[in-house]
């Protein structure tokens, strides 16, 4: 006989955590199906431990300028491996947490995979569940191009800190122009490896804002990150001595290389739980399509997160998760995700911050004489007394004769801590004349936002 609730989330990720507990929160009979770690990528293989590593690279950037801010020292290594067993420990300590918030929750884990047996049963390990609302909420998983001979000697973003616990690799190649690629690139760099991005013939940071992208490029090779814009990888062989050699399409061979990483993308973990015994439908590339309120086309069974290919980050996954809870036992009727204006951080060095349309997507949106675009760049006064100088650049865009602002754009120093208050106010529909009438705190690099003319 089956067990029935009144929501079940499959995969215990960020949304599924997210709406589980929130319906819980309601009174409703909740559980959630789990095959591996509790937290999901953000937690285990993504966003925390990243920005541990990308704090750990920024530590080693401060060292570099700590001698023109006038300090005496002496910098006698850095032990990859202790760095990462702390990250590692700290992880740890986020699992072992989740079981507890589970609990406290009032909601259950199922520990196992899961496989759709039809519409709205599920079966786990020879058990068979039920529930007035299904969640899929199982997230993706990096991807490897196949089609390379030697492709399994690379490792994925997973790999990266799966893997990699016992020193930084003195040589890196990085496959990939997104912002995953980017972000690793920057670390591996700061903390030690020689890094080459090869992005395959696509331009990086792809739908970002172009002033940005071009200078972020440009300090990131002043940084010492070599980028390929146009060759292809041809092969990857293993040396006699462990080491990889990479063979481009021109000819050209990269030798005694320690590691390559695969950052290309990823696909949906929609292919290992039996959607074909249901109704569902794949669209392309694997996504679970949805209406506005997340509802697949089985009335009852939704879909939040990675899997739907809608805006593919942590906290949209637990927003969409919290507001479908709100709305089916909150009594919150119409309450749903709003997939504009979301504000997302990249997390290299230095850090990209974005909110609302490009310049590009706001001329193709309202016209090109509707728009205007106030911009600025300039060396931070962190930066203005060492001699590795690292620019700042803010970009504003603009439409109608209000000026309401409908997008920001910024990179440099600590643009990824002042992006969210901006976000809010552009949420709330501010114009140009808002930020103006903004009292500029002094001397910062947000002003700079509040002072542009």
């Amino acid at each position: 006989m089956s067990k029935h609730f009144d929501l079940i989330a499959i995969g215990a990720g960020s949304g599924g955590l997210s709406v589980a507990e929130r319906a819980a929160s309601y009174g409703a009979k909740c559980a959630v199906i789990e095959s591996g770690e509790l937290g999901g990528t953000c937690v285990n293989v993504g966003c925390v431990p990243k920005k541990v590593m990308w704090y750990g690279a920024s530590v080693a950037h401060a060292l570099r300028d700590a001698p023109d801010y006038g300090f005496d020292i002496e910098q006698k290594g850095f032990n990859w491996e202790k760095l990462v067993a702390k990250r590692d420990n700290m992880i740890g300590g986020i699992n072992d947490w989740y079981y507890d918030f589970l609990k406290q929750s009032g909601v259950e884990l199922i520990e196992g995979y899961a496989n759709f047996v039809d519409d709205k049963t599920i079966e786990v390990d020879g058990e068979t569940y039920t529930a007035n609302q299904i969640v899929i909420s199982t997230g993706g998983r990096p991807i490897v191009d196949e089609t390379i001979e030697g492709h399994e000697y690379g490792i994925t973003s997973d790999g990266f800190f799966e893997d990699l616990d016992e020193e930084c690799p003195k040589k890196v190649v990085v496959i990939g122009g997104g912002y995953i690629a980017l972000e690793l690139a920057g670390m591996l760099q700061a903390l030690g490896a020689q890094t080459h991005v090869m992005h395959q013939g696509w331009p990086v940071l792809l739908g970002f804002d172009d002033m940005l992208r071009d200078l972020l490029r440009k300090e990131m090779e002043q940084d010492g990150i070599t980028f390929d814009d146009d060759n292809k990888l041809g092969k990857i062989e293993k040396q006699d001595d462990g080491k990889l050699s990479i063979t481009l399409d021109n000819g050209d061979v990269l030798s005694d290389v320690d590691q390559l990483l695969w950052a290309i993308g990823r696909k949906p973990n929609t292919d290992n739980i039996s959607l074909d015994k249901t109704s569902i439908e794949l669209g392309r590339g694997g996504f679970v399509p949805v209406d506005e309120y997340q509802e697949t086309v089985v009335k009852g069974v939704y879909a939040i997160g990675d899997i739907t290919g809608q805006a593919q980050l942590t906290p949209i996954a637990i927003a969409a998760g919290r507001r479908m809870a709100d709305r089916l036992y909150g009594g919150m009727e119409g309450r749903k995700m709003d997939y504009s204006l979301i504000p997302t951080v990249v997390f290299t060095h230095p850090p990209m911050a974005t909110v609302g349309l490009t310049e590009e997507k706001a001329k193709e949106q309202y016209g090109d004489d509707q728009v205007k675009v106030y911009k600025t760049d300039f060396v931070p006064m962190y930066y203005s007394i060492v001699r590795h100088k690292v620019k700042t650049a803010m970009k504003m865009v603009v439409v109608g004769e209000d000026e309401k602002v409908v997008g920001v754009h910024m990179m440099g120093l600590g643009v990824d801590e002042m992006l969210q208050g901006f976000a809010v106010a552009i949420r709330m529909g501010a114009c140009k004349k808002d930020f103006d009438d903004t009292v500029a705190i002094h001397p910062t690099s947000s002003e700079e936002l509040v002072t542009m003319r």
